[in-house]
């Protein structure tokens, strides 16, 4: 005999099926969504390599459609084999707030970044290049040494009456 109330062994199976579908789902979309949220966590504090670079800052600025990064470019002059200086330009992201207002008024200057390189960043919206600047240093300019400060010029209470100098005569005859 079979109790009326009680849901027979197809009924459990299909709620089986459904709870199932829903978990299934439920992990497609989110296993993919935690390994790219861990990823990323690891590229931006795991650093490839770290160095300074010297050079004089060109150009810095808020760039972006959706995301906003703060963007710079560093020119490093080269000697070119003996024909002059050939400029070799350097782009770098920056995403600390005081390093941003140092640049900010630091452009047209020379200025050494120390910077971290972060490899296989997935999406532009960290930065959109590979090196991140966390560090600015005032220089002077190459081969400029600082120039002295002028000499105080005396100042005397009455300035000296100077005689005029008398002209040579307009002869050609020489003077005794």
């Amino acid at each position: 005999m079979t109790i009326p109330h009680q849901p027979g062994p197809s009924a459990s199976a299909s709620l089986k099926k459904k709870r199932s579908w829903k978990f299934m789902l439920f992990l497609v979309l989110f296993i993919p969504l935690v390994a790219v949220a861990l990823y990323t966590f690891f590229v931006l504090s795991w650093s490839y390599s770290d160095g300074i670079r010297a050079g004089e800052l060109l150009k810095f600025s808020r760039k972006g459609w959706l995301c906003k990064t703060y963007e710079g470019e560093l020119a490093q002059f080269l000697e070119n084999q003996g024909q002059g200086m050939a400029p070799r330009i350097w782009a770098f992201t920056v995403r600390d707030e005081a390093v941003i207002q140092q640049l900010n008024q630091s452009v047209g200057q020379n200025v050494q970044l120390h910077y971290t390189e972060h490899k296989g960043v997935p999406t532009t919206c960290f930065g959109e290049t590979q090196f991140y600047v966390d560090e600015v240093t005032l220089t002077k300019a190459p081969g400029t040494a600082a120039a002295p400060a002028p000499a105080p010029v005396p100042q005397s209470a009455a300035p000296a009456e100077t005689a005029p100098a008398t002209p040579p005569p307009a002869t050609g005859q020489p003077t005794r």
